[in-house]
């Protein structure tokens, strides 16, 4: 009797991470199937597009004025990724994060579906996790899509060449792509923060659309927060205090050190608010 319990416990043991992978690849494949998903991925490839047809067409840039980098587009077009991040930071980027963050939970108890999910032999923590590491993996891609339309954008409309640094240092074209990969991934770092936030307001109600608004807010409400020169003290307890701090990397040699604030930043959000969420899930009753 004791060894078929012990095979039984085996064959559930080895059948948990299959179950866990499955629901995962469930996951990606529903988000990404969505609709709503590629109209924001698109809105978001719209940005760099038009930033680069509205210099093109003008012919011209005002030292000075307008967002970061945006007066070095016309002597090389791999500015264009770079300066679209710039402008797609402060809101855009949050918001469409903040509508998939939102939906996690939320958006299954508003359809009724939450409760068959958590039938199947996943278990609420791991369904938890699931969820938040859909909304990471929307992050990335929301910052990908980005930069990829910038590149390709740049490539079209302006010259290529060496791209000249912060530093004064200049570097080829193929290092240009790599230090803008890791903007990229300096961004998608910069929003986990923010993802786990959402995701634990997904937690506290059944309304998807009243847990996207108040992720959006809280983004908007960061942010205002961090231009209070008052509020000095507050700033780097902020989960977007660090957002645009990325010079750093497109100086020779790079300087990690806002890369490791940021990251070190966000992961205690994501500790956080995580656990806020798990144990806000954990005793949640689940009616629809």
């Amino acid at each position: 009797m004791s060894s078929d319990t012990e095979v039984v416990d085996t064959e559930v043991v080895r059948r948990r991470p299959a179950v866990g992978w499955a629901l995962l690849g469930s996951e990606l494949s529903i988000l990404f199937r969505r609709r709503r998903t590629w109209a924001m991925l698109l809105a978001l490839a719209a940005i760099p597009i038009l930033i680069a047809i509205a210099v093109r067409v003008t012919e011209s840039t005002s030292s000075g004025r307008g967002p970061a980098f945006l007066d070095r587009i016309t002597q090389n077009g791999l500015f264009v990724g770079i300066t679209a991040l710039v402008v797609s930071i402060p809101l855009f980027l949050p918001l469409t994060v903040g509508v998939v963050a939102g939906d996690t939970i939320a958006g299954e108890a508003g359809l009724g579906t939450l409760r068959y999910l958590l039938v199947a032999p996943a278990g609420r923590a791991r369904l938890l996790v699931v969820k938040y590491v859909g909304a990471a993996v929307f992050c990335a891609a929301a910052t990908l899509s980005v930069v990829i339309a910038g590149t390709v954008a740049g490539l079209a409309l302006f010259p290529i060449g060496p791209v000249t640094l912060l530093s004064g240092d200049t570097i080829g074209v193929a290092d240009s792509v790599v230090r803008t990969l890791l903007l990229a991934g300096y961004v998608t770092v910069s929003l986990l923060g923010l993802s786990a936030i959402g995701l634990f307001i997904s937690t506290l109600t059944e309304v998807p659309v009243g847990a996207m608004a108040a992720t959006i807010v809280l983004s908007v409400v960061s942010q205002v927060l961090d231009a209070l020169p008052q509020l000095d003290w507050l700033h780097p307890w902020l989960f977007s205090h660090y957002w645009l701090d990325f010079a750093d990397l497109l100086r020779q040699p790079i300087d990690w050190t806002s890369f490791g604030d940021n990251a070190l930043l966000q992961a205690c959000y994501v500790l956080v608010f995580g656990s806020l969420a798990f144990g806000r899930f954990l005793t949640k009753d689940v009616l629809s």
